[in-house]
């Protein structure tokens, strides 16, 4: 039998608890949260740094603490959700299957909100060479074993990649009595906030080392150490720089992927640089009635970013509830020079719009420009700009009105 529904959203983290409550506000009461792991709040349960919500609830909180001020707000409204239960497909006629202890469970909403997260790119991914030991963690899972598990990973610890979680378990494992031996990273910048190369690495003495990769790892049963190499301009190892370093524990904090196996099973068209869907003003994916949000869309570097924009995109999901979510036209966000992405990627209608991006590479006193053909719409000044960093600028409709074209780009 097909259970009826309002709205269904997939995934019970910082993205999925927000929409869940923002669409509780809108009036929407029908509403269900399908969440895999055992307790709502999903990654941040094992974030136990400080730092979370500084934007969205001007104090400083940790992970579990952010989460929590969302899960009480759902059970104060009363919002249903499952826990333990894996969605295993999803149609573009918006049916939604479902499996946990209970058995199979068949679902059918007139929206889908898809907030499922990211996964961490391993080491298969990235296709390292060398033996197989034990000893070898993406920064994530060390995480949840140190913070959620109280089990030590390691003594002498490599991390490979600056990513923020790679630099927060480098400081939690310092913390915790390990030697860090260093973090290496193979972009000829960091890959992490500042403020935590500063807070992290720096306070704590850690080397970061630029343009260095691990090319080899050795170690019978368990890890005993790695090769690393310096990279010329080109990403090329430089002749003489390889060195052996003995260590019992490699982290990885190389990537993180959205999530969006469901999504491709959905027929839904993805972007090839954010690995999210593609998307227009309101959120809305190429299949009408399913909106994306938070970290399945885009890698955020801000859990308050993923909180507000899962509160942005519910304004779309209301409005094509009540029928006047209209496609007046559209028009396709080009990109140009210095950027690496933007989001939404089109435009079907004239909107208070919030556009996000990131940088190809880090600089100082940049412009972004947006103009349709020769016309200038908006410029806005960047004294600093970083790919760690996500720019978000919002344009009003009378900035967007009669916009034929929309490029972007940085100059």
């Amino acid at each position: 039998m097909i259970q009826e529904k309002e709205v269904i959203i997939i995934g019970g983290g910082a993205a999925g608890l927000a929409a869940a409550v923002a669409c509780q506000q809108k009036g929407i009461e029908d509403i269900l949260i399908i969440e895999r792991g055992a307790y709502l709040g999903g990654i941040l349960n094992q974030c136990i740094h400080d730092g979370f919500g500084l934007e969205k609830f001007n104090t400083s909180l940790t992970g579990p603490e952010y989460a929590q001020r969302y899960i009480d707000q759902v059970a104060n409204k009363k919002i249903p959700f499952l826990l333990n239960s894996m969605v295993v497909k999803l149609t573009p006629q918006k049916e939604v299957v479902v499996v946990n202890s209970q058995g199979l469970h068949h679902y059918r909403a007139r929206v889908i909100i898809l907030a499922m997260g990211c996964r961490e790119r391993t080491r298969g991914a990235i296709g390292i060479p060398g033996t197989r030991p034990a000893g070898i963690y993406t920064a994530g899972v060390a995480q949840e074993l140190i913070n959620l598990k109280n089990y030590m990973v390691g003594e002498k610890i490599v991390v490979l990649g600056s990513g923020d979680v790679g630099l927060i378990m480098a400081r939690r494992l310092s913390l915790e009595g390990a030697e860090v031996i260093m973090v290496a990273e193979k972009l000829p910048y960091s890959s992490g906030l500042p403020r935590n190369i500063n807070q992290c690495l720096y306070d704590f003495d850690i080397p970061l080392l630029l343009s260095h990769t691990v090319v080899d790892i050795q170690g019978n049963g368990r890890l005993s150490g790695v090769t690393i190499a310096q990279l010329g301009k080109r990403g090329g190892i430089i002749p003489g720089s390889k060195r052996k370093i003995t260590c019992d524990t490699l982290l990885l904090s190389v990537g993180l992927i959205p999530e969006n196996e469901l999504s491709r099973e959905a027929g839904i068209l993805l972007d090839n640089i954010t690995g999210g869907p593609q998307v227009d003003e309101r959120g809305q994916t190429s299949v009408p009635g399913i909106f994306s949000c938070g970290n399945v869309l885009q890698v955020h570097d801000i859990v308050d970013n993923v909180s507000l924009e899962a509160e942005y995109i519910v304004e779309g999901v209301a409005e094509y509830l009540e029928g006047k979510l209209t496609k007046e036209q559209e028009i396709k966000v080009e990109l140009g020079e210095g950027l690496r992405y933007v989001v939404p990627q089109k435009l079907v209608s004239i909107k208070d719009t919030i556009f996000s991006f990131r940088v190809n590479q880090p600089g100082r006193k940049k412009i972004l420009l947006f103009e349709d053909g020769r016309r200038l719409i908006k410029k806005k000044f960047l004294q600093r700009v970083n790919p760690a960093e996500m720019i978000r600028i919002k344009l009003s409709p009378s900035e967007l009105e009669e916009v034929k074209m929309l490029k972007v780009k940085l100059v």
